[in-house]
């Protein structure tokens, strides 16, 4: 058994930065990576929206300088699992994979989401070379070319609003024959003029070699097929938060994510604090990820000092 004043669950740009700020203020926290050290942004390639970078950053590198700053002062980083807590009481319990158990003044949970993909040939194989799940992220790098988005929602309707503006037409794949966003989010989508519905309309698989080509699409009403050819395919079917073992001890919304007290990372249960992609549903960008875990790393300090710890 393990005793520590922060347990860091999870990385990426939250959980870093959420260990940089812990082990600046003394805090010497423990931090078990999970099963993607780094987060989403291990499988982005070019990063040219998060400040300092001024030429831009391949994300497992930006994700690898994190992770030494985190180590430079001190944070002790295990590329393992946290299989299972226990938020009884005012220590907090932990289980790794590998059978570590750990007690805790403070947990920061920085777990993340993990995009929801459609699983047809080509996608896996051709993701950061044409393939996205994430418009706002990878848009640019489309500017003034034909791309295709799938999707029925909220988000695929911001988002393929948001292509338009930068890309020279998109093809909106709406698998029925209509759409769940909003009504006022549908009417933008609808009332911009180089963006193209196809109702009843499914990606069967992407094609291209080196990069996308094209995206083979079938209408389910009619079962005939066709060929779009587009430099970009992007995803927008959701994001499904990584809080499954939290379900039993914190409260957690409709979709999964761990519910917060606006403006802090508070979860309802003392000493837990939640940052990062695991809580945030919204905006979901790497600066904004790091921001929730300064403020993380900050309540934590704040909490076990009233604690007298």
């Amino acid at each position: 058994m393990e005793k520590v004043k922060c347990l860091i669950i999870g990385s990426g740009p939250a959980g870093y930065t959420a260990a940089i700020y812990a082990a600046r203020a003394g805090l010497s926290p423990l931090m078990y990576t999970g099963p993607q050290p780094g987060g989403q942004l291990m499988i982005t390639n070019d990063v040219e929206n998060y400040p300092g970078y001024p030429d831009g950053r391949q994300g497992p590198e930006m994700m690898e300088d994190f992770k030494k700053q985190a180590e430079r002062f001190d944070t002790v980083i295990r590329d393992e699992i946290i299989v299972k807590v226990d938020f009884t009481g005012p220590i907090h319990k932990a289980w790794s994979e590998s059978g570590q158990e750990i007690h805790a003044h403070t947990v920061i949970i920085a777990t993340g989401a993990s995009a929801k993909w459609l699983g047809i040939p080509g996608e896996e194989r051709l993701q950061n070379r044409g393939v996205s799940a994430c418009a706002v992220c990878d848009g640019f790098f489309f500017r003034k070319q034909e791309v295709a988005i799938v999707g029925a929602g909220d988000t695929a309707a911001e988002e393929s609003t948001y292509l338009a503006k930068i890309c020279s037409k998109v093809h909106l794949l709406v698998r029925r024959d209509e759409m769940r966003a909003s009504k006022i989010m549908q009417e933008r989508v609808l009332n911009t003029p180089n963006l193209i519905v196809h109702w009843n309309t499914e990606a069967e698989e992407v094609l291209g070699d080196q990069g996308v080509d094209g995206i083979r699409i079938v209408n389910n009403k009619t079962g005939e097929k066709s060929t779009l050819a587009v430099t970009g395919f992007f995803v927008a079917i959701g994001h499904k938060p990584n809080t499954d073992i939290f379900a039993d001890w914190l409260t957690l919304d409709n979709s999964g994510y761990i519910v917060v007290e606006p403006g802090r990372t508070f979860t309802g249960i003392e000493g837990v604090f939640a940052c990062g992609d695991a809580q945030d549903k919204i905006y979901r960008q790497a600066v904004t990820a790091a921001g929730t875990g300064c403020m993380a790393a900050l309540d934590a300090e704040r909490y076990l000092v009233e604690k007298g710890v």
